[in-house]
C-alpha cells in the first residue's frame, strides 16, 4: 500500500491525486525521529504532499476510530499524536507531568507559539484583521476574521494564488457559518484587498499576489 501511495501521479498543482490511505498517515507519525512529538495537519500536509483539508479529513478519521488522539492549542491550532497506554501500577505514585514519566513525555503539546499550524501575523496585519468590515457579530464574527486569517496566511505562503484555490485550501477548513463557497468568498474577499502586502487582481484577472512586507 505504501508503493502504491508513493507512485502515485500528480495534478497540474504538484500535489498527489488519487486516495490516500489512513495507513500512509499513520506512517508519518511513526517515521518520526521524535516519538514524543505531536504533529499538525501542516506537518501531514508536507509529509505526503496533499491539501491541508485532505490532512485535516485524514487525522480526524484516525481520532475518530481510536488510532491517534487530538487537542486543541491556543486558538487556531490542533494537535495529534499516538496515545500511549498508562504503565502498570509501579507508576501509579509519580507525579503527573513529572519528566521521567513516558506517558507524559508522549501527550506533551507545544504552546501556541511553538506550533507550525498556528496563524500569528505582525501587529499590523492583525490590526487590520480585527478592524475588517466583515459580516456578524461575536463567535460568528470572531470565526470570519479567523477565516480571514487563514486567507491570508494562505496567500503569504502562496503568493500567486486563485479564487479556486481559497476555495479549495481554506474555505472547507474555516467555513465561518457560511453554507455555501460563494458566500464565503463574497464576504471574504473585499476585506482580504484590505490587508497589508496583499495585490488583489485587476478588473476580470484572476491572480491573488502577496507583494510582502
Amino acid at each position: 500500500m505504501e508503493d502504491e501511495s508513493r507512485a502515485r501521479s500528480r495534478n497540474e498543482h504538484g500535489q498527489y491525486v488519487g486516495r490516500i490511505s489512513l495507513d500512509a498517515v499513520l506512517d508519518v507519525f511513526e517515521e518520526r525521529d521524535d516519538a514524543a512529538r505531536p504533529l499538525t495537519a501542516t506537518d501531514v500536509m508536507e509529509a505526503l504532499d496533499c491539501s491541508r483539508r485532505t490532512a485535516h479529513n485524514k487525522l480526524n478519521e484516525l481520532e475518530e476510530r481510536g488510532d491517534l488522539a487530538t487537542r486543541k492549542v491556543g486558538a487556531r491550532s490542533r494537535v495529534f499524536w499516538i496515545p500511549m497506554p498508562a504503565r502498570g501500577d509501579s507508576t501509579a505514585g509519580r507525579a503527573a507531568g513529572s519528566a521521567d514519566s513516558p506517558a507524559a513525555s508522549e501527550t506533551e503539546v507545544p504552546n501556541e507559539a511553538d506550533d507550525p499550524d498556528d496563524l500569528d501575523h505582525p501587529p499590523a496585519v492583525s490590526s487590520a484583521i480585527e478592524r475588517a468590515d466583515l459580516p456578524g457579530s461575536g463567535p460568528m464574527l470572531d470565526a470570519r476574521r479567523e477565516a480571514l486569517s487563514a486567507a491570508y496566511q494562505y496567500l503569504t505562503d502562496h503568493p500567486e494564488a486563485k479564487k479556486a484555490d481559497f476555495l479549495r485550501d481554506v474555505y472547507y477548513d474555516y467555513p465561518a457559518g457560511f453554507e455555501s463557497a460563494e458566500g464565503w468568498w463574497n464576504a471574504i474577499q473585499p476585506a482580504l484587498k484590505q490587508l497589508p502586502g496583499v495585490d488583489p487582481p485587476e478588473e476580470r484577472g484572476h491572480i491573488w499576489h502577496f507583494l510582502g512586507g
